[in-house]
């Protein structure tokens, strides 16, 4: 089996109910590839009663507990969502999350039935002192569990650096990353060929068609860019005549 091609949208802290209204924008468009949207937690069961597949932003590690301000998994799930996104680069550099607690976090997912789409990526400054891959290949071998499969595990590689800033790496610079991130899993996961491979920085209308033809990229984790329609919908355009 080939990797499923996934575009997966991260709304962050933006959204009300209102905004739910261009969910129906979305699934009125065809689509070859799967859709995902990540809202507020507060969001979640509304969106996916609409009838999209739905995913948290996070988790704890704990199934239950004295963890005020905190959602277990098994809660993310009971709610509707199907995903959740771990270790994003706003999480480890707001909250410091390291490896060890992504992988934990990740494992909580697993268990209540939850794809984990765990992001890596570098900072600017590792990217410029020439550390990129020794970081992608620790934070694959410190944030994914061993339990994982292409079944229910997707990875992103978010360039930090390019988060929000409207800079896109070159292609050569994706390229790069995804094919070090499949051997990896592939030497380590049995079905690690099959593992969707996200790409996740500014990713826009104008370059999807571009950056969905490079190697080993299965779709994208989007971020301002899926929060409307009229500008996500052209990705997923992109992604599924890829």
């Amino acid at each position: 089996m080939a990797p499923r091609k996934l575009a997966a949208g991260n709304w962050k802290m933006n959204g009300t109910l209102a905004a739910l209204s261009e969910i129906d924008a979305i699934l009125a468009q065809p689509a070859g590839c799967d859709v995902l949207i990540c809202p507020p937690a507060v969001l979640i069961q509304a969106m996916a009663a609409k009838g999209i597949p739905t995913g948290g932003q996070d988790c704890h590690a704990k199934a239950s507990g004295a963890h005020t301000g905190d959602i277990a998994a098994a809660q993310l799930k009971d709610v509707g969502a199907s995903h959740v996104i771990l270790g994003h680069s706003e999480r480890r550099t707001d909250h410091g999350e390291t490896d060890e607690m992504v992988s934990a976090k990740a494992l909580a997912a697993h268990e209540a039935g939850l794809v984990a789409i765990i992001c890596v990526g570098e900072t600017e400054a590792q990217r410029d002192a020439g550390h990129t891959l020794d970081v992608i290949s620790a934070q694959l071998a410190g944030s994914v569990p061993d339990c994982a499969t292409a079944a229910n595990t997707v990875i992103a590689y978010e360039p930090v650096w390019a988060i929000g800033t409207g800079r896109t790496p070159t292609n050569d610079q994706i390229a790069e990353v995804h094919a070090l991130m499949r051997d990896r899993l592939s030497a380590r996961f049995a079905d690690g060929a099959d593992v969707a491979l996200l790409y996740g920085g500014s990713v826009k209308p104008a370059n999807a068609a571009e950056i969905f033809a490079i190697p080993h990229v299965n779709g994208a984790l989007v971020g301002g860019a899926s929060l409307k329609a009229a500008d996500f919908g052209p990705i997923i355009a992109a992604l599924s005549a890829a």
